[in-house]
Protein backbone atom coordinates (compact mmCIF):
# COMPACT_ATOMS: atom_id res chain seq x y z
CA UNK A 1 0.00 0.00 0.00
CA UNK A 2 0.98 3.68 -0.60
CA UNK A 3 1.06 5.93 2.35
CA UNK A 4 2.23 9.54 1.84
CA UNK A 5 2.65 12.32 3.48
CA UNK A 6 -0.26 14.97 3.41
CA UNK A 7 1.01 18.87 3.42
CA UNK A 8 -2.06 20.33 5.69
CA UNK A 9 -4.51 17.71 6.79
CA UNK A 10 -4.25 18.30 10.43
CA UNK A 11 -5.39 21.44 11.95
CA UNK A 12 -3.46 22.70 14.77
CA UNK A 13 -4.51 22.54 19.07
CA UNK A 14 -6.23 19.00 19.16
CA UNK A 15 -6.07 18.86 22.69
CA UNK A 16 -9.38 18.17 23.50
CA UNK A 17 -11.24 14.79 23.29
CA UNK A 18 -14.51 13.26 24.90
CA UNK A 19 -15.41 10.45 26.55
CA UNK A 20 -16.17 7.18 23.84
CA UNK A 21 -19.59 6.36 23.53
CA UNK A 22 -20.90 2.92 23.09
CA UNK A 23 -21.53 1.72 19.78
CA UNK A 24 -24.93 0.67 20.87
CA UNK A 25 -25.67 4.59 20.83
CA UNK A 26 -23.23 5.62 18.24
CA UNK A 27 -25.82 6.61 15.32
CA UNK A 28 -27.28 10.17 14.85
CA UNK A 29 -30.46 10.39 13.64
CA UNK A 30 -30.90 12.84 10.49
CA UNK A 31 -32.56 15.54 12.24
CA UNK A 32 -32.30 17.32 15.65
CA UNK A 33 -29.00 15.54 17.17
CA UNK A 34 -30.89 12.62 18.82
CA UNK A 35 -29.11 9.27 18.57
CA UNK A 36 -30.99 6.90 16.85
CA UNK A 37 -30.36 2.72 17.37
CA UNK A 38 -27.52 1.19 16.26
CA UNK A 39 -29.16 -0.54 13.47
CA UNK A 40 -30.83 2.05 11.33
CA UNK A 41 -34.51 2.08 10.38
CA UNK A 42 -35.17 -0.04 6.98
CA UNK A 43 -34.84 2.32 3.98
CA UNK A 44 -36.10 1.63 0.43
CA UNK A 45 -34.11 0.20 -1.79
CA UNK A 46 -31.36 -0.58 0.84
CA UNK A 47 -28.56 -3.06 0.69
CA UNK A 48 -29.79 -5.42 3.50
CA UNK A 49 -33.39 -4.28 3.88
CA UNK A 50 -34.96 -5.41 0.31
CA UNK A 51 -34.04 -8.24 -1.70
CA UNK A 52 -32.09 -8.04 -4.48
CA UNK A 53 -34.03 -8.17 -8.05
CA UNK A 54 -32.79 -9.69 -10.89
CA UNK A 55 -32.40 -7.39 -14.35
CA UNK A 56 -32.98 -9.61 -17.32
CA UNK A 57 -29.24 -11.00 -18.62
CA UNK A 58 -30.44 -10.45 -22.20
CA UNK A 59 -31.11 -6.79 -21.18
CA UNK A 60 -28.08 -6.36 -19.53
CA UNK A 61 -25.87 -7.94 -22.51
CA UNK A 62 -27.88 -5.87 -25.18
CA UNK A 63 -27.09 -2.47 -22.85
CA UNK A 64 -23.16 -3.96 -22.12
CA UNK A 65 -23.14 -4.21 -26.10
CA UNK A 66 -24.84 -0.43 -27.21
CA UNK A 67 -22.33 0.70 -24.40
CA UNK A 68 -19.21 -0.40 -26.14
CA UNK A 69 -20.46 1.32 -29.21
CA UNK A 70 -21.39 4.86 -27.56
CA UNK A 71 -18.18 4.67 -26.36
CA UNK A 72 -16.46 4.02 -29.76
CA UNK A 73 -18.53 7.44 -30.84
CA UNK A 74 -16.88 9.13 -27.68
CA UNK A 75 -13.51 7.82 -29.18
CA UNK A 76 -13.56 8.32 -32.63
CA UNK A 77 -15.10 12.40 -31.76
CA UNK A 78 -11.91 12.53 -29.52
CA UNK A 79 -14.80 13.61 -26.68
CA UNK A 80 -12.10 13.19 -23.92
CA UNK A 81 -8.29 12.95 -23.87
CA UNK A 82 -9.39 9.33 -21.77
CA UNK A 83 -11.57 7.39 -20.09
CA UNK A 84 -11.68 4.46 -17.58
CA UNK A 85 -15.53 2.75 -17.21
CA UNK A 86 -16.85 -0.56 -15.87
CA UNK A 87 -20.09 -1.80 -15.17
CA UNK A 88 -20.99 -4.17 -12.14
CA UNK A 89 -23.49 -6.69 -11.94
CA UNK A 90 -23.91 -9.00 -8.82
CA UNK A 91 -20.53 -8.29 -7.62
CA UNK A 92 -18.51 -9.27 -10.66
CA UNK A 93 -17.16 -6.97 -13.39
CA UNK A 94 -19.49 -7.47 -16.17
CA UNK A 95 -17.91 -4.90 -18.33
CA UNK A 96 -14.49 -2.66 -18.26
CA UNK A 97 -13.29 -0.46 -21.01
CA UNK A 98 -10.77 2.37 -21.58
CA UNK A 99 -10.22 4.61 -24.38
CA UNK A 100 -7.71 7.36 -25.10
CA UNK A 101 -4.43 8.12 -23.10
CA UNK A 102 -3.50 9.02 -20.38
CA UNK A 103 -1.39 11.40 -21.45
CA UNK A 104 -1.93 12.90 -25.22
CA UNK A 105 2.04 14.34 -25.28
CA UNK A 106 3.64 10.78 -25.07
CA UNK A 107 0.34 8.59 -26.34
CA UNK A 108 0.70 6.68 -23.25
CA UNK A 109 -2.79 4.76 -23.12
CA UNK A 110 -4.90 4.61 -20.42
CA UNK A 111 -5.79 1.56 -19.15
CA UNK A 112 -7.65 -0.47 -15.98
CA UNK A 113 -4.47 0.41 -14.22
CA UNK A 114 -4.27 3.66 -14.60
CA UNK A 115 -4.56 6.08 -11.65
CA UNK A 116 -7.25 8.74 -11.60
CA UNK A 117 -7.75 11.52 -9.22
CA UNK A 118 -11.12 11.00 -8.05
CA UNK A 119 -11.74 14.46 -6.86
CA UNK A 120 -15.48 14.36 -4.88
CA UNK A 121 -15.46 10.44 -5.16
CA UNK A 122 -13.48 10.72 -2.00
CA UNK A 123 -16.22 11.68 0.60
CA UNK A 124 -17.79 8.25 0.34
CA UNK A 125 -14.50 6.76 1.39
CA UNK A 126 -14.32 9.36 4.33
CA UNK A 127 -17.60 8.69 5.38
CA UNK A 128 -17.32 5.00 5.44
CA UNK A 129 -14.21 4.93 7.11
CA UNK A 130 -16.04 7.51 9.76
CA UNK A 131 -18.48 4.86 10.49
CA UNK A 132 -16.30 1.77 10.68
CA UNK A 133 -14.75 3.86 13.67
CA UNK A 134 -18.58 4.36 15.15
CA UNK A 135 -19.22 1.28 15.18
CA UNK A 136 -15.45 0.41 17.17
CA UNK A 137 -16.96 3.08 19.69
CA UNK A 138 -14.65 5.49 19.39
CA UNK A 139 -17.08 7.98 18.59
CA UNK A 140 -20.92 9.14 17.31
CA UNK A 141 -22.10 10.69 14.48
CA UNK A 142 -24.20 13.11 17.29
CA UNK A 143 -20.24 13.65 18.31
CA UNK A 144 -20.09 17.73 18.53
CA UNK A 145 -17.08 18.97 16.96
CA UNK A 146 -16.76 21.67 19.43
CA UNK A 147 -16.15 19.32 21.60
CA UNK A 148 -13.22 17.51 19.98
CA UNK A 149 -11.80 20.20 18.09
CA UNK A 150 -11.18 23.30 20.07
CA UNK A 151 -10.34 25.75 16.96
CA UNK A 152 -14.08 25.21 15.64
CA UNK A 153 -16.34 27.86 15.81
CA UNK A 154 -19.05 29.28 13.58
CA UNK A 155 -20.21 32.53 13.80
CA UNK A 156 -23.45 31.57 15.74
CA UNK A 157 -22.06 30.08 19.05
CA UNK A 158 -25.15 27.91 19.26
CA UNK A 159 -24.76 26.71 15.92
CA UNK A 160 -21.15 26.13 16.99
CA UNK A 161 -22.05 24.36 20.19
CA UNK A 162 -24.64 22.12 17.59
CA UNK A 163 -22.62 20.84 15.40
CA UNK A 164 -22.44 17.14 14.79
CA UNK A 165 -20.08 14.65 12.90
CA UNK A 166 -22.53 13.59 10.84
CA UNK A 167 -24.04 17.38 10.13
CA UNK A 168 -20.36 17.99 8.49
CA UNK A 169 -20.70 14.68 6.60
CA UNK A 170 -23.95 15.28 5.76
CA UNK A 171 -23.64 18.75 4.08
CA UNK A 172 -26.33 19.81 6.87
CA UNK A 173 -23.84 22.48 9.01
CA UNK A 174 -25.89 25.26 7.59
CA UNK A 175 -22.78 26.89 5.49
CA UNK A 176 -23.42 28.40 1.99
CA UNK A 177 -22.69 26.61 -0.58
CA UNK A 178 -18.92 25.79 -1.02
CA UNK A 179 -18.37 28.22 1.89
CA UNK A 180 -13.79 29.03 1.00
CA UNK A 181 -13.23 26.69 -2.15
CA UNK A 182 -12.05 29.76 -3.81
CA UNK A 183 -10.13 30.76 -1.08
CA UNK A 184 -8.56 27.03 -1.68
CA UNK A 185 -8.19 27.77 -5.05
CA UNK A 186 -6.01 30.90 -4.57
CA UNK A 187 -3.75 28.68 -2.19
CA UNK A 188 -4.81 29.36 0.92
CA UNK A 189 -3.97 26.90 3.77
CA UNK A 190 -6.79 24.91 5.00
CA UNK A 191 -5.58 25.10 8.62
CA UNK A 192 -6.40 28.75 7.69
CA UNK A 193 -9.50 28.52 6.10
CA UNK A 194 -11.41 26.10 9.19
CA UNK A 195 -10.64 29.10 11.61
CA UNK A 196 -12.25 31.82 9.11
CA UNK A 197 -15.34 29.43 9.34
CA UNK A 198 -16.57 32.08 11.89
CA UNK A 199 -16.58 35.26 9.97
CA UNK A 200 -19.40 33.15 7.61
CA UNK A 201 -22.98 34.40 7.92
CA UNK A 202 -24.97 30.68 8.05
CA UNK A 203 -28.16 30.61 5.56
CA UNK A 204 -30.01 27.89 8.49
CA UNK A 205 -29.50 26.60 11.43
CA UNK A 206 -27.27 23.82 11.86
CA UNK A 207 -29.15 20.34 10.46
CA UNK A 208 -31.82 22.60 8.82
CA UNK A 209 -30.57 22.93 5.33
CA UNK A 210 -28.47 21.59 2.43
CA UNK A 211 -24.96 23.03 1.64
CA UNK A 212 -22.24 21.53 -0.26
CA UNK A 213 -18.55 21.77 1.16
CA UNK A 214 -15.28 20.96 0.89
CA UNK A 215 -13.53 22.46 3.99
CA UNK A 216 -16.25 22.15 6.41
CA UNK A 217 -16.32 18.51 5.07
CA UNK A 218 -12.44 17.96 5.54
CA UNK A 219 -12.76 18.78 9.19
CA UNK A 220 -13.61 15.10 9.61
CA UNK A 221 -10.16 14.36 9.15
CA UNK A 222 -9.07 16.57 12.02
CA UNK A 223 -11.61 14.67 14.05
CA UNK A 224 -10.52 11.42 14.03
CA UNK A 225 -6.95 12.06 14.56
CA UNK A 226 -7.95 13.89 17.70
CA UNK A 227 -10.10 10.56 18.57
CA UNK A 228 -7.70 7.81 17.41
CA UNK A 229 -4.20 9.56 17.36
CA UNK A 230 -3.66 8.48 14.14
CA UNK A 231 -3.76 9.95 10.59
CA UNK A 232 -6.92 10.03 8.92
CA UNK A 233 -5.77 8.61 5.72
CA UNK A 234 -3.88 5.97 7.56
CA UNK A 235 -6.72 4.91 9.05
CA UNK A 236 -8.66 4.79 5.11
CA UNK A 237 -5.57 3.13 4.08
CA UNK A 238 -6.42 0.35 6.75
CA UNK A 239 -9.65 -0.12 6.92
CA UNK A 240 -10.52 -0.02 3.39
CA UNK A 241 -7.82 0.37 0.67
CA UNK A 242 -5.68 -2.71 1.83
CA UNK A 243 -8.93 -5.00 2.83
CA UNK A 244 -10.39 -4.43 -0.19
CA UNK A 245 -7.05 -4.85 -2.80
CA UNK A 246 -6.88 -1.11 -3.53
CA UNK A 247 -3.52 -1.76 -3.86
CA UNK A 248 -2.95 1.49 -6.36
CA UNK A 249 -5.25 3.73 -4.39
CA UNK A 250 -3.61 6.57 -2.52
CA UNK A 251 -4.17 10.33 -1.16
CA UNK A 252 -2.21 13.19 -2.41
CA UNK A 253 -0.47 14.57 -5.47
CA UNK A 254 2.72 12.69 -4.91
CA UNK A 255 1.41 9.56 -4.67
CA UNK A 256 -0.60 10.59 -8.03
CA UNK A 257 2.45 11.30 -9.70
CA UNK A 258 4.42 8.15 -8.06
CA UNK A 259 2.25 5.81 -9.78
CA UNK A 260 3.22 3.40 -12.33
CA UNK A 261 0.86 4.86 -14.54
CA UNK A 262 -1.29 7.83 -14.03
CA UNK A 263 -3.92 9.73 -16.03
CA UNK A 264 -2.80 13.47 -16.57
CA UNK A 265 -4.93 16.06 -16.65
CA UNK A 266 -6.03 17.58 -20.10
CA UNK A 267 -7.40 21.02 -21.41
CA UNK A 268 -9.21 21.62 -24.76
CA UNK A 269 -6.60 22.59 -27.07
CA UNK A 270 -7.72 23.89 -30.53
CA UNK A 271 -5.20 22.46 -32.81
CA UNK A 272 -4.60 18.58 -31.43
CA UNK A 273 -7.61 18.13 -29.50
CA UNK A 274 -6.28 17.65 -25.99
CA UNK A 275 -3.25 19.47 -24.04
CA UNK A 276 -2.40 17.93 -20.85
CA UNK A 277 -1.73 20.22 -17.98
CA UNK A 278 -0.06 19.83 -14.09
CA UNK A 279 -2.11 18.46 -11.68
CA UNK A 280 -3.42 21.38 -8.97
CA UNK A 281 -2.73 20.72 -5.51
CA UNK A 282 -5.29 22.81 -4.26
CA UNK A 283 -8.02 20.26 -3.18
CA UNK A 284 -5.27 18.21 -2.18
CA UNK A 285 -5.29 19.77 0.94
CA UNK A 286 -8.49 18.78 1.34
CA UNK A 287 -7.98 14.69 1.84
CA UNK A 288 -11.54 13.53 2.97
CA UNK A 289 -13.14 16.04 0.79
CA UNK A 290 -10.92 15.35 -2.37
CA UNK A 291 -7.61 13.36 -1.79
CA UNK A 292 -8.37 10.23 -3.19
CA UNK A 293 -6.70 8.69 -6.26
CA UNK A 294 -7.64 5.58 -7.81
CA UNK A 295 -7.44 3.29 -11.05
CA UNK A 296 -10.74 1.50 -12.44
CA UNK A 297 -9.81 -1.57 -10.96
CA UNK A 298 -9.26 -0.42 -7.42
CA UNK A 299 -12.59 1.23 -8.25
CA UNK A 300 -14.16 -1.54 -9.20
CA UNK A 301 -13.78 -3.62 -5.99
CA UNK A 302 -15.12 -0.20 -4.03
CA UNK A 303 -18.32 -0.36 -6.27
CA UNK A 304 -18.42 -3.96 -6.10
CA UNK A 305 -18.36 -2.98 -1.41
CA UNK A 306 -21.00 0.11 -1.61
CA UNK A 307 -23.72 -2.92 -3.42
CA UNK A 308 -23.29 -5.30 -0.68
CA UNK A 309 -20.41 -7.22 -1.80
CA UNK A 310 -17.99 -7.18 0.81
CA UNK A 311 -19.66 -7.42 3.73
CA UNK A 312 -16.25 -8.74 5.92
CA UNK A 313 -14.57 -4.99 5.28
CA UNK A 314 -18.38 -2.80 5.24
CA UNK A 315 -21.29 -4.52 7.06
CA UNK A 316 -24.68 -4.00 5.63
CA UNK A 317 -26.09 -2.02 8.05
CA UNK A 318 -23.54 0.51 8.20
CA UNK A 319 -24.10 0.46 4.27
CA UNK A 320 -27.71 0.90 4.86
CA UNK A 321 -26.84 4.26 7.21
CA UNK A 322 -24.11 5.63 4.82
CA UNK A 323 -26.90 5.25 1.76
CA UNK A 324 -29.68 6.60 3.62
CA UNK A 325 -32.13 9.49 2.18
CA UNK A 326 -30.62 12.83 4.45
CA UNK A 327 -31.06 16.64 3.82
CA UNK A 328 -33.13 17.36 0.69
CA UNK A 329 -31.22 18.57 -2.51
CA UNK A 330 -34.09 20.07 -4.76
CA UNK A 331 -31.99 22.08 -6.94
CA UNK A 332 -30.53 18.58 -7.95
CA UNK A 333 -34.01 17.36 -9.82
CA UNK A 334 -32.84 20.07 -12.38
CA UNK A 335 -29.00 19.74 -12.76
CA UNK A 336 -29.56 18.02 -16.38
CA UNK A 337 -31.94 16.85 -18.78
CA UNK A 338 -31.67 13.40 -17.12
CA UNK A 339 -32.08 14.50 -13.89
CA UNK A 340 -35.37 16.34 -15.04
CA UNK A 341 -36.30 13.69 -16.87
CA UNK A 342 -35.56 10.48 -14.59
CA UNK A 343 -35.30 12.45 -10.89
CA UNK A 344 -38.90 12.43 -8.52
CA UNK A 345 -36.59 13.25 -5.66
CA UNK A 346 -32.91 14.08 -4.29
CA UNK A 347 -31.07 14.27 -1.31
CA UNK A 348 -27.77 13.65 0.31
CA UNK A 349 -27.07 11.09 2.51
CA UNK A 350 -23.32 10.75 3.93
CA UNK A 351 -21.23 11.40 1.06
CA UNK A 352 -23.21 9.99 -1.41
CA UNK A 353 -26.38 11.41 -3.27
CA UNK A 354 -29.37 9.74 -2.67
CA UNK A 355 -31.64 10.04 -6.10
CA UNK A 356 -35.52 8.38 -7.02
CA UNK A 357 -34.39 7.14 -10.64
CA UNK A 358 -37.52 6.13 -12.59
CA UNK A 359 -39.25 4.89 -8.89
CA UNK A 360 -36.32 2.97 -8.22
CA UNK A 361 -33.73 3.76 -5.57
CA UNK A 362 -30.18 4.96 -7.16
CA UNK A 363 -27.15 6.27 -5.18
CA UNK A 364 -24.97 8.23 -7.16
CA UNK A 365 -21.73 11.00 -6.71
CA UNK A 366 -19.58 12.85 -9.05
CA UNK A 367 -16.58 14.73 -8.77
CA UNK A 368 -14.62 17.30 -11.04
CA UNK A 369 -11.59 19.32 -10.45
CA UNK A 370 -9.55 21.17 -13.31
CA UNK A 371 -8.58 18.27 -15.85
CA UNK A 372 -10.30 15.13 -14.05
CA UNK A 373 -14.35 14.26 -14.00
CA UNK A 374 -15.80 11.20 -12.51
CA UNK A 375 -18.76 9.54 -11.86
CA UNK A 376 -19.79 6.38 -9.51
CA UNK A 377 -23.36 5.62 -9.54
CA UNK A 378 -25.55 2.11 -8.37
CA UNK A 379 -29.33 0.76 -7.99
CA UNK A 380 -29.16 -1.08 -4.59
CA UNK A 381 -32.15 -3.00 -5.47
CA UNK A 382 -30.74 -4.94 -8.80
CA UNK A 383 -26.66 -4.97 -7.12
CA UNK A 384 -25.58 -3.40 -10.50
CA UNK A 385 -23.61 0.03 -10.67
CA UNK A 386 -21.14 1.35 -12.62
CA UNK A 387 -18.34 3.59 -12.33
CA UNK A 388 -16.50 6.08 -14.88
CA UNK A 389 -13.23 8.26 -14.59
CA UNK A 390 -12.01 10.97 -17.16
CA UNK A 391 -8.74 12.87 -17.70
CA UNK A 392 -10.26 16.11 -19.56
CA UNK A 393 -13.62 18.68 -19.06
CA UNK A 394 -17.26 17.45 -20.15
CA UNK A 395 -19.88 16.01 -18.77
CA UNK A 396 -20.14 12.96 -21.23
CA UNK A 397 -19.01 10.35 -18.71
CA UNK A 398 -22.01 11.24 -16.79
CA UNK A 399 -24.54 11.55 -19.59
CA UNK A 400 -23.56 8.39 -20.56
CA UNK A 401 -24.66 7.13 -17.47
CA UNK A 402 -28.47 7.31 -18.00
CA UNK A 403 -28.27 5.51 -21.50
CA UNK A 404 -26.58 2.68 -19.61
CA UNK A 405 -29.12 2.63 -16.87
CA UNK A 406 -32.36 3.38 -18.72
CA UNK A 407 -31.21 0.43 -21.09
CA UNK A 408 -30.98 -2.06 -18.12
CA UNK A 409 -34.58 -0.78 -16.30
CA UNK A 410 -35.79 -1.32 -20.02
CA UNK A 411 -37.07 2.74 -19.77
CA UNK A 412 -37.58 4.20 -23.40
CA UNK A 413 -34.03 5.10 -25.03
CA UNK A 414 -33.07 8.79 -24.77
CA UNK A 415 -29.87 9.89 -26.46
CA UNK A 416 -28.51 12.14 -23.28
CA UNK A 417 -24.65 12.33 -24.25
CA UNK A 418 -25.65 12.55 -28.38
CA UNK A 419 -24.14 9.72 -29.11
CA UNK A 420 -26.69 8.11 -31.59
CA UNK A 421 -26.69 10.61 -34.26
CA UNK A 422 -24.57 13.26 -36.14
CA UNK A 423 -22.02 15.40 -33.40
CA UNK A 424 -23.77 18.64 -32.80
CA UNK A 425 -21.60 21.45 -34.16
CA UNK A 426 -20.09 22.61 -30.32
CA UNK A 427 -19.05 18.80 -29.79
CA UNK A 428 -17.18 18.57 -33.21
CA UNK A 429 -13.92 19.76 -31.46
CA UNK A 430 -13.32 20.60 -28.10
CA UNK A 431 -14.04 23.96 -27.52
CA UNK A 432 -11.63 26.54 -25.08
CA UNK A 433 -13.30 27.31 -21.58
CA UNK A 434 -12.19 29.82 -19.52
CA UNK A 435 -14.41 29.20 -16.67
CA UNK A 436 -12.73 28.82 -13.18
CA UNK A 437 -13.32 25.07 -12.25
CA UNK A 438 -15.22 24.72 -8.73
CA UNK A 439 -14.90 21.05 -7.05
CA UNK A 440 -18.69 20.75 -6.08
CA UNK A 441 -20.12 17.40 -6.88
Amino acid sequence: MQFRKLSSLIAGSLGLTIALIPTSAARAAVAGGQLAPATPPAQVGSATTQLPASLPPERIKATLEDYSHWLDVVAQRNEVAGLATAVVVDDKVAFEREIGYADTDTQEPITADTVFRLASLSKAFATAVTGLLIDDGRFSWNTKLADVLPFFQLKDAQASSAATVQDILGQRLGLPHNTYDDLLEDNVPYEELVRKLDEVTLTCNVGQCYGYQNVAFSLIGDLIYAETGDFFYHQVDKRLFFPLGMTSASYGRDALEDSKSWARPHRPDGKRGWKPIDPKEAYYRVAPAAGVNASLRDMEQWLIAQMGGRPDVLPPALLDYLHAPGIPTPTELRATPWRRARLSSASYGLGWRVFTYAGETMIFHAGEVEGYRTMIAFFPKYRVGMVSMWNSPGAIGTDLMPMVFDSMLGLPGVDWAGVEGDPPASKAAPAKTHRKHRHHN
